[in-house]
Parts: structure tokens; sequence; C-alpha cells
């Protein structure tokens, strides 16, 4: 179950599911009970910073960047858009002329922005950059419009490539981590959006020296301050 109505607000699971015995990322999890007359369980967990849907911080590129326990709280949760780019052929860059054109002016300031297209393919998978891959690409000139909007965090549907090639990809993540921009990957369910504008939340755990995180992302539609 991936979609809540909680009173008059509906609420939308974004997160990838994760299951140890099926990740190809490191996923490990240890279950022990601690002794005593009471069973007392816990779990060590043995995880990958970049594992299922997850937020990427500077830290991510940079050691003198900004990491997970020194980004603002407000980082990560906000306004959020989601935009489909309906326009391009297969394989094509992103640049600026197309997010004004999907973005129709919406973009408010420290906004979170989830970019997609119809050309739709699970990240980080054996078909990652092959003929069946069709995803668009991301750019130095995306990112430098992202910067430009002032957004706090840039999010991918699984329509667009976040790996395409090294150049591309680099040059995406030193533009706008250099701010502080942040990124959210593999989110899904985004189909069962009602709405392209709607509160979201993906907060990490507040580790000091960790690069990115795992979360649970969500999208709740309805409020008032953050549905237009």
């Amino acid at each position: 179950m991936s979609t809540y109505q909680l009173g008059k607000f509906k609420v939308v699971d974004l997160t990838k599911a994760l299951d140890p015995q099926t990740e190809t990322r490191r996923c490990g999890l240890t279950r022990f009970n601690t002794g005593g007359p009471i069973p007392d369980f816990h779990t060590i967990m043995d995880l990958t910073s970049h594992l299922g849907t997850h937020v990427e911080c500077p830290y991510h590129h940079r050691d003198e960047w900004t990491d997970v326990q020194g980004m603002p709280l407000d980082s990560f949760m906000g306004r959020a858009i989601y935009v489909t780019i309906d326009h391009l052929a297969p394989n094509s860059h992103i640049m600026p002329e197309d997010l004004e054109k999907a973005c129709a002016g919406r973009i408010k300031d420290r906004d979170i922005v989830i970019i997609d297209s119809p050309y739709k393919l699970p990240p980080f998978t054996e078909k990652t950059n092959t003929k069946e891959d069709k995803r668009l690409f991301i750019c130095r000139e995306a990112a430098e419009w992202f910067k430009a909007k002032n957004v706090k965090c840039v999010g991918f549907g699984d329509g667009v490539s976040i790996e395409n090639n090294y150049e591309d990809v680099c040059a995406f993540h030193d533009v706008l981590m250099e701010v502080d921009i942040i990124f959210l990957e593999v989110l899904k369910n985004l189909e069962e959006l009602s709405s392209d504008v709607f509160f979201m939340s993906y907060a990490p755990l507040p580790i000091k020296g960790l690069d990115s995180c795992p979360v649970r992302a969500y999208a709740i539609e309805g409020l008032q301050d953050f549905s237009d």
C-alpha cells in the first residue's frame, strides 16, 4: 500500500521498499537478543549510504562540502513540484529551455523539483546505458538553471538518467552541491500523485560525516500553503 487518506489529505509514499535478500547494493540486517529474562531484540544495520530512495548531500562530492548532519532540517521538506518533460526525443539532454517549457513559471524560491519523462527505466540496473535505456539526460546547463532558480532539492523519476556519463553527471552534481542543493534519487509511485504541486518530506538521519542517507520520502496533497 502506497497511498493513504489522512483526514482530508492524501499521503503518497514515494519510497522504494527494500529487501535485504534482493538488493544489489549493501543491505544487511543482523538481529539479536541482548539477553535477560525479557526478550530485547536489536538489529545491526549494515547499509550503504546510497541505498534505495536516498538523499545525497554535498559531502558526497567534496570533503569540504556540507554533510548530512550539517544541512538544516528544512532542506528535507517543503513545497514540491513534479515536472514531466514529454516534448523531447529519447536520450535527449534536458536544457534550460526545456525546463522553462515544462515548468511554465511555476517554480518558487527554495522549491523541491522532481523531474521525469515518459521514458521510464529503473535506475542503477543492468539495463542502464543499454539500447533499452531511453531516459533523458541531465547536464551542466540544466544544473545552472536549477541553481539560478534557487531550488533546495532536485529529485528524479525513472524517466531521467543520473548515470549516463561522467562529464554530465559530475558537472550536474558539482554545480548544485557547491551551493548546498541536494538530490533525491530512486523515487517510486509518482504516478499515484493526483497533483503536481504538494508538500514533501524526506528527512535523513543526522549523522555527522555522512554523505548521503536512505530516507522515507512522502508527499502530502491538500495542504493549502503547499498546493499552488
